[in-house]
């Protein structure tokens, strides 16, 4: 037992301080946090002491009261910076994978299977909904990049739903913040045996292009590329 206790008072401070730094981090984009908490706090013990006094238990539902006035505080806080989060990622390159590594069980991600020179870029995430491509980047340029990818899906695993949605604010497009409950309100048609199967197929497919042959320094003077052949697309 004396071995265990180190590591627990080591953990305790890590666990500390990773809440002052989220405090911190939130605070910085909702300046009101501090008496947002503080006012949900007192509210929620006020009201259970107000009723302890009326039925004649004041210590019993004052110490409810503080244990709920804590759980309040806590869900609240965990909302607000959930939000300043999102609102601090919002329109960041990458945003969108972050959210995606973040979705849960039963979900399978690869960001980045599609990117262009302007750095607008398709992510990639399979479980039994099917496959979800989530595009962001300027719209007017994603929205090809998108489509070729989509396309690629369905003539590779025809047999699998696929779905694409578009990362921002504007009309048609879906909101960072929302995008992991948009996601998670996919129906979901398939089984886990056949979201295995689609991984393993989309994954033979990765490695099959990762291994392919590619010749070694600048391409020889004179050389020509075969029929039908674009180095860019491929």
């Amino acid at each position: 037992m004396a071995r265990k206790e180190p590591a627990a008072d080591a953990a305790n401070p890590g666990r500390l301080k990773q809440i002052a730094l989220t405090y911190k981090m939130t605070r910085k984009a909702d300046k009101k946090i501090g008496l947002v908490l503080a006012s949900v706090g007192i509210v929620v013990f006020g009201v259970l002491l107000g009723i302890g006094f009326l039925i004649g238990h004041p210590i019993y539902l004052g110490i409810l009261g503080l244990l709920l006035a804590f759980l309040a505080t806590a869900i609240v806080f965990g909302r607000r910076a959930e939000r300043a989060a999102f609102g601090q990622m919002e329109g960041q390159p990458g945003a969108a994978a972050a959210v995606l590594d973040n979705i849960g069980r039963g979900w399978t991600t690869t960001p980045a299977v599609a990117m262009n020179r302007n750095q607008d870029v398709v992510h990639r995430a399979v479980g039994k909904a099917g496959i979800v491509l989530v595009a962001e980047g300027n719209p007017n340029r994603v929205k090809s990049l998108l489509a070729a990818e989509k396309k690629k899906m369905n003539r590779i695993v025809a047999d699998v739903p696929v779905h694409d949605l578009m990362v921002g604010t504007g009309e048609g497009q879906v909101e960072l913040k929302k995008l992991r409950t948009t996601m998670l309100k996919l129906p979901r048609v398939l089984s886990g045996p056949q979201v295995t199967v689609t991984n393993d197929r989309l994954r033979a497919l990765g490695d099959l292009m990762s291994n392919m042959p590619l010749p070694k320094g600048p391409m020889p003077k004179g050389m020509r590329m075969p029929r039908g052949g674009n180095p860019r697309q491929r």
